[in-house]
């Protein structure tokens, strides 16, 4: 009478099993013969953790740009690096738009990265590591 209703439980547990499924489980099968499971159905790359800590330090890049960098600071460093819908370019080409020698916009534009940098505090340490 013991084994009957071991035998008993077994099956009900196996109806309670019944509907689950496993994200491992094969479904179809590719055109090269390899087994399809949910997983390859389902799985993607979870960027959303990165892409805020993006969105946060660029947030914060522009705001140091606008408040610590002077005028000619923030216009060199836009130029340069092609931000604010600027597209980006050379020192050269920098230095001949603002009328001044590219050695200078080499200067100017190595103090705006320096504050920049040490304004940046943590938050640089961080986006660095990426």
């Amino acid at each position: 009478m013991r084994i009957a209703n071991e035998i008993l439980m077994f099956f009900r547990s196996q109806k309670k099993l019944s509907n689950e499924v496993s994200i491992n489980e094969t479904i179809d099968i590719d055109r090269d013969g390899n087994p399809l499971t949910y997983i390859d159905i389902i799985s993607s790359e979870d960027t959303i953790a990165y892409d805020l800590d993006i969105k946060v330090h660029v947030e914060k890049a522009y705001e140091l740009i606008n408040n610590i960098l002077d005028d000619r600071e923030r216009k060199i460093i836009i130029m340069r690096y092609g931000l604010s819908s600027v597209p980006a370019l050379t020192q050269r080409e920098v230095a001949k738009a603002l009328g001044i020698s590219r050695s200078y916009v080499s200067r100017i534009e190595k103090k705006a990265l320096e504050k920049l940098k040490e304004n940046f505090g943590e938050a640089s340490l961080s986006f660095d590591e990426k």
